[in-house]
């Protein structure tokens, strides 16, 4: 049984700035429950939440969410809005020929607007594609455990998209410091409510299983290490993994 990609989760000390900050940049309604705060996707984009972070080091953000752009108005004007609503520049040592606008949010996210023209993510919708740092392995991982087709796989580059289409998910081994701990997720639902055969699935692909919390949500690792959830149907976690 495969499963549903609910949303990504991102920690943060304050889980209302960038909710805020990412539902007037994308035009969304921040919906409130135990889990933390969601801004659902629908039509077949990456669905959002946030809650509140844990201590420890930080580390290297590990996803990077990517925004399309129709033409350059519209790229500056994106620019302008994450500015105007609390986000800031970034200098990743984007080179000078680049196009694209790296910014942070304010949970300190990085974000990228992409230039008008971009082949790779054409149709994909406002929220584009969120790359991650990962092997070809987890890549083809994620395609199994969500039975999402492979859109890219060649030399260490994987990407996958629903076959709705929407925001595409890709992988490449850019470098990282993993976050210790993870402080950005997969956020998983069983597709027929069967939380366990999901789990097994999910189990047999390659991944691994961490924790259990008292509500039942299930904390596993993927083939990279990175942390993810499979939540049961209906429930809504408050706490992340520990």
């Amino acid at each position: 049984m495969r499963s549903r990609l609910l949303a990504v989760t991102f920690e943060a000390e304050n889980p209302a700035e960038p909710a805020r900050f990412w539902a007037g940049l994308l035009g969304r309604e921040v919906i409130e429950d135990t889990a933390g705060l969601l801004l659902p996707g629908g039509e077949s984009q990456l669905g959002l939440r946030f809650v509140p972070g844990r201590p420890g080091r930080p580390g290297a953000n590990r996803m990077h969410l990517h925004l399309t752009s129709t033409d350059l108005d519209d790229q500056r004007h994106k620019v302008a809005t994450a500015l105007k609503l609390g986000g800031r520049h970034l200098d990743v040592g984007q080179k000078p020929e680049e196009t694209h606008v790296v910014l942070a949010d304010p949970a300190g996210y990085e974000f990228c607007v992409i230039e008008p023209g971009n082949d790779f993510l054409a149709g994909c919708g406002p929220l584009g594609e969120l790359t991650c740092a990962g092997t070809r392995q987890v890549g083809r991982f994620w395609s199994e455990a969500l039975d999402w087709p492979l859109v890219w796989d060649r030399g260490e580059q994987t990407a996958i998209q629903s076959p709705d289409g929407g925001t595409k998910i890709a992988w490449d081994t850019w470098e990282s410091t993993p976050a210790e701990p993870n402080r950005q997720r997969f956020e998983l639902l069983p597709t027929n409510g069967n939380h366990h055969a999901a789990i097994d699935t999910l189990i047999s692909l390659g991944a691994t299983r961490l924790a259990t919390r008292a509500d039942g949500t299930a904390v596993l690792a993927d083939p990279d290490g990175n942390e993810f959830c499979v939540r049961p149907a209906g429930r809504h976690p408050a706490e992340p993994p520990t």
